[in-house]
């Protein structure tokens, strides 16, 4: 571990979007002997935007003067996912322990050469911000699980339809629809693969159909380009552990009551995780002999919440492991989700892991 003092921990910020400004910066606030000292943004302007709206001492020309400052200890990289491998590989060069937005990379060859560089630095803390949206319930399904509930799993099936709205044929481009920034990854697949995986375990197999149901999108300049990452995408799997998977992801169907609605189906029971438009997720629960599933009550003990910033500066102290999300949990979903595209080029069944 480094020679500083473990008590006073300075932070750089490397990009300040809407997670780094609604989460992050607040989360390391809260922490005692954490000084956000820099932020480099897109630009100087937005940086010294950040500055001035959270008191951060400083404002870098850019990423690479954030990485040279040896007063720094940790940096949060609040990028695209662009660029989430070359900063995220050079701050563990420089010593620093690493906060990384999801998605991890552009695609799994790019987690991996992460994950090389932070085993080449085992005293550094590297860690992937979570899917934040199943934390209150992943310890209660969890234990279910364990405790049987379900018996054998025979499929998870699920339908993520956030928006329930239909397609609109002039909606403005976002980075999300540009592959050079986001790579492989698909609208919020990723984050429900990840939460998939806290419950039964990683897929085994993957097969996908997907399509571009909005062809074109509008970008910054006002002019219509063409969108290759789907907005449709049905996905078939099985997983490690045994059951299937049929799980579907979209953000253009319409008139749906259920913005998501999973179910985990066993030899000997039922759980289903589902939220109404514009109502809160509930969990339900049947076994055998039940003929209505009933509606779980989350207990305050193992209600999850969002601790990531506490959990990341705790490693650095050595007060606690990382378990949201290290790099090797990352690098799984990221393999799964190039599984996932590559089984839409190719229209073949993907075997897990890639490597």
């Amino acid at each position: 571990m480094r020679g500083y003092d473990m008590e006073q921990i300075r932070v750089g910020l490397i990009g300040a979007g809407g997670n780094t400004k609604s989460r992050h910066i607040p989360g390391f606030n809260k922490i005692k002997g954490i000084q956000l000292l820099s932020v480099a943004n897109r630009s100087t302007e937005s940086s010294e935007q950040v500055a001035k709206e959270f008191n951060i001492a400083e404002t870098a020309k850019n990423w690479r003067v954030v990485l040279e400052d040896d007063r720094i200890d940790a940096v949060c990289i609040g990028t695209w996912p662009n660029m989430h491998c070359p900063i995220t590989i050079s701050a563990l060069n420089h010593g620093k322990h690493v906060l990384c937005e999801a998605r991890m990379a552009l695609n799994s060859k790019e987690a991996h050469e992460m994950l090389d560089a932070s085993r080449y630095q085992p005293d550094l803390v590297a860690q992937i911000v979570p899917a934040p949206h199943t934390l209150e319930f992943d310890t209660t399904i969890k234990k279910l699980l364990a405790d049987d509930f379900i018996g054998d799993l025979i499929t998870l099936d699920g339908r993520v339809s956030f928006g329930t709205d239909y397609p609109n044929f002039s909606s403005d481009l976002h980075w999300r629809h540009n592959r050079n920034f986001s790579g492989n990854n698909i609208m919020n697949m990723g984050i429900w693969y990840e939460a998939i995986m806290r419950w039964v375990g990683p897929a085994a197999s993957t097969f996908a159909v997907g399509r571009s149901v909005v062809t074109h999108r509008i970008n910054t300049e006002g002019n219509r380009v063409p969108t290759s990452i789907p907005d449709h995408i049905d996905i078939l799997g099985t997983f490690e552990q045994g059951g299937q998977m049929r799980l579907n992801i979209s953000s253009v169907i319409g008139s749906l009551e259920n913005e998501v609605d999973i179910y985990i189906c066993g030899t000997k029971g039922t759980l289903r995780l589902v939220q109404t438009k514009g109502e809160e997720k509930q969990l339900y629960a049947a076994c055998i002999g039940s003929d209505v599933l009933e509606k779980i009550e989350i207990k305050d003990k193992d209600r999850g919440i969002w601790r990531v910033e506490e959990e990341f500066i705790n490693a650095i102290r050595g007060k606690e492991k990382i378990s949201h999300t290290d790099f090797y949990t990352a690098v799984k979903y990221m393999e799964w989700t190039d599984a996932v595209t590559e089984s839409l080029k190719t229209g073949c069944m993907i075997k897990l892991p890639l490597k």
